[in-house]
């Protein structure tokens, strides 16, 4: 049985809250799960000690019988300390798009062209002397 350790979300329309729970990853996402390990209140702020509760020693046990947790309970565990911190990456998020290269290019020949502009009175007024 494949498992994961996931978030199921509770809470009403706006307000979510979510169980972090073990459950076969065949089942849907608020289905049915085998053992709720903790809470996560997305509402609460960050510092807050209720936004993230788990119960970390049945969380170990599930990570050692072979349970995959998402990425965002990824996140928590590594946050716990629970997990050593995985190293992402991804370099095109920093990147800016297509427009903004354009408008960059755009701005560095108009900056050359009043650089050369203003070099060329500079240069004659030399050659005169």
């Amino acid at each position: 049985m494949a498992m994961k350790i996931r978030l199921a979300r509770g809470g009403s329309k706006k307000r979510p809250f979510y169980r972090i729970v073990a459950a076969d990853s065949r089942m849907p996402r608020d289905g049915r799960f085998i053992e709720k390990l903790g809470t996560y209140n997305p509402l609460l702020p960050k510092d807050s000690e209720e936004r993230v509760k788990m119960n970390v020693e049945r969380v170990q046990y599930w990570l050692d019988q072979g349970a995959q947790p998402t990425d965002r309970i990824a996140r928590m565990l590594e946050a716990a300390g629970t997990r050593d911190k995985a190293e992402r990456s991804n370099p095109k998020k920093g990147a800016p798009g297509k427009k903004a290269q354009e408008r960059a290019e755009e701005k560095a020949a108009k900056a050359a062209e009043a650089a050369e502009a203003a070099a060329a009175p500079a240069e004659e007024a030399a050659a005169e002397e």
